[in-house]
């Protein structure tokens, strides 16, 4: 189990959900079939409304890693290429983004 600072609350505009809603219900969707509790599914669309780049080429690959962090933060840890398959992205794009995702919510990421 992860553990670290509260959940992750980050500031984002109403419009982003609006605007993102491809991309968190694809997360959702992702999220109800890894069997996720709540609070990983709000803790991964808070990482990901925090932290949505500026490429759409680059939103679903940090929408899986804001999943793989907000279970991991939620204590409801799965692995890498679970969450990259549920989100249809490859396991690296998990690799290379959630720890970021993490720091930049002010947790201090594991170093495994």
């Amino acid at each position: 189990m992860f553990v670290g600072r509260p959940a992750p609350c980050g500031v984002y505009r109403a419009s982003d959900e609006v605007n993102e809603e491809e991309h968190l219900a694809r997360l959702r969707q992702a999220a109800e079939s890894l069997d996720l509790p709540a609070r990983a599914r709000s803790n991964a669309t808070e990482l990901f409304l925090t932290n949505v780049p500026d490429a759409d080429r680059s939103k679903p690959a940090v929408a899986a890693a804001a999943l793989y962090a907000g279970a991991l933060v939620a204590g409801a840890e799965r692995p890498q290429t679970a969450v990259a398959d549920a989100m249809g992205v490859t396991r690296l794009s998990v690799q290379q983004h959630w720890k970021e995702l993490l720091e930049d919510a002010g947790f201090d990421a594991p170093q495994w």
